[in-house]
């Protein structure tokens, strides 16, 4: 899929967020060795949480919000080592190790003011769109072409940006963007 991707034309990915699938992140670098590669916070979390009763999930839930909402990856770092010698850390040392093992993805968030983290930290919104566009073209079952699927695809894609607009926090994530990659953002976005 990525390289036909870079076949269509796609000629460079800045970032991409991940759910944790095993092998996507050698892929991703394989075609587009530049890109950031991104751990999705909420998929983290949730791997995190399966590990824990229902009684506790808030608790602890609200503990681990200290490492992905620290001002900085030093003080994240300090949030999970704090979380670590914690009692949460000592009776579920298994997501303390799960969270070191993703680091590598967890640690660019950084880079990023509280606001655009909050883009960064989950793939939800691309599950959202993803299932707006399934759900009208498994109502339609087939086309008579490729042009009117395709056609089909973009007003389904007009209509979700309709509703979503552009909230400001995108506008302070691309200023973020240019600083970090430079040349690499095109000026007509």
């Amino acid at each position: 899929v990525l390289t036909e991707l870079k076949g269509r034309g796609v000629a460079d990915v800045l970032l991409a967020l991940i759910d944790g699938l095993t092998g996507f992140p050698a892929a991703i670098e394989a075609v587009f060795p530049e890109t950031v590669i991104h751990q999705c916070v909420v998929h983290l979390v949730r791997q995190s949480l399966s590990h824990v009763g229902w009684k506790e999930r808030k608790a602890v839930a609200r503990e681990l919000r200290a490492v992905y909402q620290a001002p900085s990856e030093a003080a994240a770092l300090a949030a999970l080592d704090a979380f670590a010698a914690g009692p949460w850390g000592a009776r579920f040392p298994e997501i303390t190790a799960l969270w070191r093992r993703h680091w590598t993805r967890v640690a660019p968030l950084f880079h990023y003011p509280l606001a655009v983290r909050r883009l960064l930290y989950s793939t939800n919104a691309i599950e959202s769109l993803h299932r707006s566009v399934r759900k009208v073209l498994k109502v339609r079952g087939h086309f008579p072409t490729d042009e009117a699927a395709a056609k089909l695809i973009y007003l389904v894609l007009q209509n979700v940006t309709l509703k979503l607009g552009t909230p400001p926090e995108w506008r302070t994530a691309l200023r973020h963007l240019r600083v970090l990659f430079g040349a690499r953002v095109p000026d007509s976005l």
